[in-house]
């Protein structure tokens, strides 16, 4: 029987490069994969100041796979309707990823324990992704 895996895939409006460098900063998500537009077969298909977007990225986080992409500005949503959420089993750690995290962006419920969570909150950060934090009560 074959394994499937399931991998956020999330769209920047531009900013995908700089944003995996911050959460390699703040969270230590690894890049592993950066395609440029610029070369690939999308280059003519795209805006012209858009060869060093990022036609396709992919970040580790602890063994996990988060993709992206630069959306070009005719193509572009607003994330919505999920998040990228951490599980993080130090509550200590879990509150700095989240702080980190928020910085420039906005919080939605700020991190505190709650009767599900040792700690947990949820952020957009400030490239537009959503976010949540959790640090799980132990079962």
């Amino acid at each position: 029987e074959s394994i499937m895996k399931i991998n956020p895939y999330v769209h920047f409006a531009g900013t995908c490069e700089e944003a995996f460098a911050y959460y390699g900063k703040v969270i230590g998500a690894k890049t592993t994969v950066i395609m440029k537009v610029g070369g690939s077969p999308a280059e003519e298909h795209m805006p012209k100041d858009w060869k060093d977007k990022v036609l396709h990225g992919e970040v580790t986080i602890d063994g996990h796979v988060l993709m992206a992409t630069d959306a070009p500005p005719a193509f572009y949503c607003k994330p919505q309707g999920f998040s990228v959420t951490l599980h993080v089993d130090d509550v200590a750690d879990a509150e700095r990823k989240f702080n980190a995290l928020a910085d420039g962006g906005s919080v939605g419920m700020p991190f505190s324990a709650t009767f599900f969570a040792k700690g947990f909150g949820m952020c957009v950060d400030k490239f537009g992704i959503p976010w949540g934090v959790i640090c799980p009560i132990e079962m």
